[in-house]
């Protein structure tokens, strides 16, 4: 009986002990919310004050860092990205672009403007630029009036082009970022956005610009200088970040501080989003979630000795990962073709399409060259024909063979 009492004192102690030293561990790993710490070999990024966060590389689509990314929150100024996205496909740089109304109301709504004036004419590219540069509410109202025949219909343009992307928890509202209750969207669905915007090159010229001047229009008595505020992009700012190639930055009272930009490095781009922070702090976290990205991980090319792969083939993993720790899944065959993914543990890092080759039946060539053999071994035991007329008539049958399943390939 002592030994029995001792047995379950020393069990309802060790319970104790570990509900002590477990408890803490779970309660922050829940609180952090990055999920792609729990991933088996991945390298362990640090917590940020910013309520969520991704980044993502543009190629592959790898989520190299998540927290809380699929938490719907108050997008701000980022808006402006697919706004300028829209634009872009939808117009040409040299199209004229006059405010009415609807754009002047921009002005007065409390956000940054360009002071728009009635009847004043602009291009495109002016209007792109002091969306990007600027954050002007006053053009992007007006542009969105233009595109879509009214802010509401080019709201419609928006939603539409974020279902297309895969944006599976974003509706937008306006297209300037201000303040709604219905408009949110979540960090991962904004690097998706954030990622087609990348892939046009005027975009990025936009983006990355420091300083643009629009000239005196047809109502303005001069010039208008717009300066680049996004502070990762300014050398002098102390959050610049010398990879960075653009991005947007807002803050409002209901949104927090918002951020979304885009990196290279050493031909490696990534997309950073980071969303709900505290003003002033997004830009930094930013440049740390990227230098994150950067240095503990690797682009791997698998293409190189793969003549099946039609595109892609690129993998981006942790520094040190062996191609054979890479799992992949296939898809099914369309056309002669299919879709393999790649998987770091559990985490996709990259995709290829593959060629679907039917495999060669080699049943009647191993047969042949049995016989073949067969017959060597009884032509030097039975007879005293020469052993190469003999071997010269197996190859003509090898060669008969490979035809006639060559043939019936083909038909």
């Amino acid at each position: 009986m002592k030994i029995k009492n001792l047995f379950i004192g020393l069990l309802t102690l060790g319970t104790v002990f570990s509900l002590i030293f477990q408890t803490p561990v779970q309660a922050a790993e829940a609180a952090s919310g990055i999920t792609t710490n729990s991933i088996s070999g991945w390298p362990q990024g640090n917590d940020i004050t910013s309520a969520a966060a991704v980044v993502m590389e543009e190629s592959t689509d790898t989520v190299i860092y998540a927290k809380n990314m699929d938490q719907q929150l108050f997008p701000g100024s980022t808006v402006k990205v697919m706004t300028t996205l829209l634009a872009l496909e939808n117009s040409q740089l040299t199209d004229q672009v006059t405010m009415t109304a609807t754009g002047v109301s921009g002005v007065t709504d409390g956000g940054a403007n360009i002071s728009a004036q009635l009847d004043e004419v602009f291009t495109m590219e002016q209007c792109l630029h002091a969306i990007m540069l600027a954050s002007a509410n006053d053009i992007a109202l007006q542009v969105a009036e233009h595109l879509g025949g009214s802010v509401e219909g080019f709201v419609q343009m928006m939603n539409a082009k974020a279902a297309e992307l895969g944006c599976t928890n974003t509706i937008f509202t306006n297209p300037t970022g201000l303040p709604d209750e219905n408009q949110h969207t979540t960090a991962h669905d904004m690097a998706l956005i954030m990622q087609a915007a990348m892939e046009n090159e005027t975009f990025r010229t936009i983006a990355g610009t420091l300083s643009y001047t629009i000239t005196a229009t047809n109502v303005s008595g001069g010039d208008r200088v717009l300066t680049n505020k996004f502070a990762m992009i300014n050398a002098a700012d102390p959050a610049y970040y010398q990879f960075c190639v653009g991005g947007r930055e807002g803050y409002t009272e209901a949104s927090g501080s918002t951020l979304v930009c885009g990196a290279e490095k050493n031909g490696v781009t990534l997309i950073a989003v980071v969303l709900q922070g505290a003003s002033g702090t997004t830009a930094s976290e930013a440049g740390a979630l990227l230098n994150y990205g950067f240095d503990n991980f690797q682009m791997i090319s698998l293409g190189d000795t793969d003549f099946n792969m039609i595109s892609g083939g690129n993998v981006y993993v942790p520094v040190g990962a062996a191609t054979d720790s890479l799992v992949t899944k296939d898809g099914t065959v369309e056309n002669g073709q299919y879709t393999r993914q790649y998987f770091f543990g559990e985490a996709p890092v990259g995709t290829a399409v593959m060629a679907a080759v039917q495999e060669q039946d080699t049943t009647l060539i191993d047969e042949s060259q049995k016989n073949l053999k067969a017959a060597q071994d009884f032509s030097e035991n039975n007879t005293e024909m020469p052993y190469y007329l003999i071997a010269g008539g197996g190859l003509l049958v090898i060669l008969f063979l490979i035809f006639m399943i060559v043939k019936i390939a083909k038909s």
